[in-house]
């Protein structure tokens, strides 16, 4: 039945979902038990096993080694026959890669018109175009061992009245920059700094290094560097005079960068500015039915006015990606999208790791039972509108509509991925409630159920668990997200802000030398 029609109090009608005329399991609204009768298609159903909210159960009978369908897509097999009302779970539902069909668009489907009237927010237009929707000076280490004392800094100004426009001073520790062979894993770590130092959302930065690092400050500030920048100044404690002499030689740099910040003020831009960073975290089996599809009928809105939207996460695309490549803007951005997915294949193969060993135990006590089957509901935070371009971790983000970044599924490795990209404002949905945010960059965060937001509500910025209670459809929950988005990126803290969260861990992907 239509999550419209499903009221508060649970009935034979309303107590499971069914998401497609294909699938042969029901997702728990709310918990069942034994000998409880559901409705479902004009069919009855009686539940056989306690099943806890947002778990399968067996909408007819399933014989073993039979695919299990779910949103219409097969999500794995089962590992024994499975009777009519059963709970479908770990105990009975096997994963397995499978095979899938990919279907590549013919030419290029191109961008829509633009709209005549767009969305306006308040933002700090940058020399280059892209629009800041925070003023910040940051603070890079350019290895762990320049980060204790970029920490020090921040910390200096923590409790200190800022000026005007200066939305904060914040550190960017870490534990990378040394050890590193040269190569990928250096080039990688180079672009995720670059794109933190040189971020909309940043006024001024200092890059901070010991001096006889492997990723040596040079690389940012020197003949190095991207490009040339007057906003970023570097040093290092080895020539500056240790650890105490450089928090104060930086601190005063800090405060030369106050002057250009205060002068800097938000004016009015087109909303086609905005790059919204995607993700999800501690997700659960109503991530796919409530807080993703809303967020996808976001992105959309955004694509139609030439916004940026990033999908990341390469691990929980696996088992959509069918469903993503077919809707890709031609055959060479779909391909490339794919190269992502066979390379994160080989690296996984490297530690004898496979793409099922993602859903975390949160995410199986939540209802998520395969990859498949949280991939499927994860891609849906991407929208229906084509994929416009698929870039590697920490890429510079430059094309408008819905875009992928090649990233790990772990949120803080993602979120930095997104970030240093340059995406301005990140959405975050989540079903166990993940407490997460980012220095530089505000995270929006949307609950997938009403009972989680209203445990962690201070950590929650919208409830979407609304439209599996009936309170709410996709659409609005949608519109809530963007009329939040241009709030947000006009100034308005989010939750993850006011909580002080600044979650910034780089992706390392090679050995430790």
């Amino acid at each position: 039945m239509s999550l419209l029609d499903i009221a508060k109090l649970p009935t034979p009608e309303n107590s499971a979902i069914l998401l497609h005329d294909n699938d042969n399991v029901a997702v728990a609204r709310v918990p069942l038990s034994p000998s409880q009768k559901l409705r479902l298609s004009g069919a009855e159903i009686e539940v056989k096993d306690p099943i806890p909210a947002g778990h399968k159960v067996a909408l007819r009978d399933i014989g073993s080694g039979e695919p299990v369908r779910r949103y219409g897509q097969v999500i794995g097999r089962a590992k024994e026959a499975i009777g009519k009302g059963r709970h479908i779970h770990t105990q009975n539902l096997a994963y397995e890669d499978g095979s899938r069909d990919y279907h590549f668009p013919e030419g290029d489907l191109g961008f829509p018109p633009l709209p005549q009237n767009i969305p306006t927010f308040m933002g700090y237009q940058r020399e280059d175009g892209r629009v800041g929707t925070r003023n910040y000076i940051a603070v890079v280490a350019a290895s762990n061992c320049a980060a204790h004392t970029a920490e020090l800094v921040a910390d200096a100004f923590e409790h200190e009245t800022l000026p005007p426009n200066v939305d904060g001073v914040v550190a960017f520790p870490h534990g990378e920059g040394c050890g590193h062979s040269i190569g990928p894993d250096t080039d990688q770590l180079k672009r995720t700094l670059w794109g933190v130092l040189d971020h909309p959302n940043v006024s001024g930065a200092v890059v901070l290094g010991l001096g006889c690092e492997v990723n040596q400050i040079s690389h940012y500030v020197g003949g190095d560097a991207p490009r040339e920048s007057d906003r970023i100044v570097g040093m290092t404690l080895q020539n500056t005079g240790g650890t105490r002499a450089t928090v104060e030689a930086t601190k005063l740099a800090v405060r030369k960068m106050f002057d250009r910040a205060t002068a800097e003020s938000r004016t009015s831009v087109p909303a086609s500015k905005i790059l919204l960073g995607l993700n999800c975290g501690g997700s659960d089996s109503f991530s796919g039915i409530t807080a993703n599809p809303a967020l996808g009928w976001c992105s959309d809105r955004l694509a139609e006015i030439h916004a940026s939207t990033v999908l990341a996460e390469t691990t929980e695309c696996f088992g959509a990606e069918h469903l993503l490549v077919s809707h890709a803007r031609n055959r060479q951005v779909g391909e490339r999208f794919l190269s992502f997915i066979e390379g994160y294949k080989d690296y996984l193969r490297r530690f004898g790791g496979s793409f099922n060993d993602n859903p975390s135990p949160g995410n199986k006590e939540g209802g998520l039972t395969t990859i498949l089957e949280k991939s499927l509901g994860a891609a849906t935070k991407a929208g229906s509108t084509p994929m416009t371009d698929a870039i590697d971790y920490a890429e510079r983000i430059k094309t408008p509509g819905f875009n992928f970044m090649n990233t790990p599924g772990y949120d803080p490795v993602s979120l930095t991925g997104l970030a240093a990209g340059g995406a301005n404002l990140i959405c975050f949905t989540t079903g166990r409630g993940s407490a997460i945010g980012f220095p530089s960059v505000p995270v929006v965060k949307i609950a997938t159920n009403t009972a989680m937001f209203k445990r962690m509500r201070d950590d929650m910025d919208i409830n979407a668990g609304l439209i599996a209670d009936g309170e709410a459809t996709v659409a609005q929950i949608g519109q809530q997200i963007f009329d939040l988005l241009l709030r947000a990126a006009s100034g308005e803290r989010t939750a993850a802000e006011r909580n002080g969260h600044r979650e910034f861990v780089p992706w390392r992907i090679g050995p430790v030398m």
